[in-house]
């Protein structure tokens, strides 16, 4: 097997253990574009989970993360990549171990834009870092779910548009991962409250909340009407109505969807879409 066939195997498994959310919609992509919104997300993931670990202090995340998002401003040193979290080595994941690799199967001619969304999110995760994340506003919550959400969002619509010329809306584009964020958002306040942490502007409601993410999912429906390729409308639409059910099974006061909801709403939708 070619190191590249042997990388992008390596991906995919990657992706499988990674992602609830997007590994089966990317698995619809067709091949070329598949491969790419693979490395871009693997990207996005490795520095997410820099952000997240639960062992590194704000002011370790915040470094990691800056210097990160300057080494994607250009061509990617490995190197320089492999001294920066060499310290940190025990502690990070393979997905962030391995940033290099996402890069190096990512195509030429769009790899520059998929470097430059990801290092804008670590630019971002590291403001945010600094400043404990904390959430007091309306304007606060909209900056924190651009950065880790609503930039996805906008680098989909890139990939669409290098792909196929598909041309979609840029604000829809980010209301699509603000709502899908939103969601997480309300699903992990349990946890979140845990370690001192809230991402829900004070003084709002839950009602409140649950209501401006169904507003973020309306647009996010909106953003679908560009979508002409069953595949690309696939890959949009499962983690949608995913989204949408799991918000309506908290209203009614459960955690989240069972394994055999998630396969029926997928089943229901590829069926729908042939």
């Amino acid at each position: 097997m070619s190191n590249d066939k042997q990388l992008q195997k390596e991906a995919m498994k990657m992706l499988k253990k990674t992602s609830r959310t997007f590994y089966i919609p990317i698995t619809f992509l067709k091949p070329t574009l598949k491969m790419t919104v693979a490395s871009a997300y693997l990207c996005m993931r490795a520095i997410d989970e820099i952000e997240d670990h639960e062992q590194l202090n704000n002011e370790t995340k915040s470094q990691l993360l800056t210097e990160t998002s300057a080494l994607l401003k250009t061509t990617f040193d490995h190197k320089r990549y492999q001294q920066l979290v060499e310290p940190y080595k025990h502690l990070l994941p393979e997905v962030t171990l391995r940033l290099g690799d996402w890069i190096a199967f990512c195509p030429t001619d769009i790899v520059e834009k998929v470097q430059a969304s990801t290092s804008e999110m670590a630019e971002g995760m590291a403001k945010w870092a600094e400043n404990d994340w904390t959430i007091k506003t309306k304007e606060d919550l909209d900056d924190y779910t651009y950065y880790v959400a609503g930039l996805v969002g906008v680098m989909l619509s890139d990939l669409w548009e290098w792909n196929n010329g598909t041309k979609t809306d840029r604000e829809l584009a980010i209301a699509y991962g603000r709502g899908l964020q939103l969601v997480n958002i309300l699903r992990n306040q349990e946890e979140d409250d845990e370690r001192g942490v809230s991402f829900i502007p004070e003084g709002w409601t839950l009602d409140e909340t649950f209501s401006y993410a169904e507003k973020n999912l309306a647009l996010a429906e909106e953003y679908m009407k560009d979508l002409d390729r069953r595949d690309m409308i696939l890959f949009c639409q499962i983690p949608l109505e995913l989204a949408k059910k799991t918000l309506k099974a908290m209203k009614n006061g459960r955690e989240k969807m069972t394994r055999s909801e998630v396969e029926a709403t997928v089943e229901e939708i590829t069926s729908a879409q042939q």
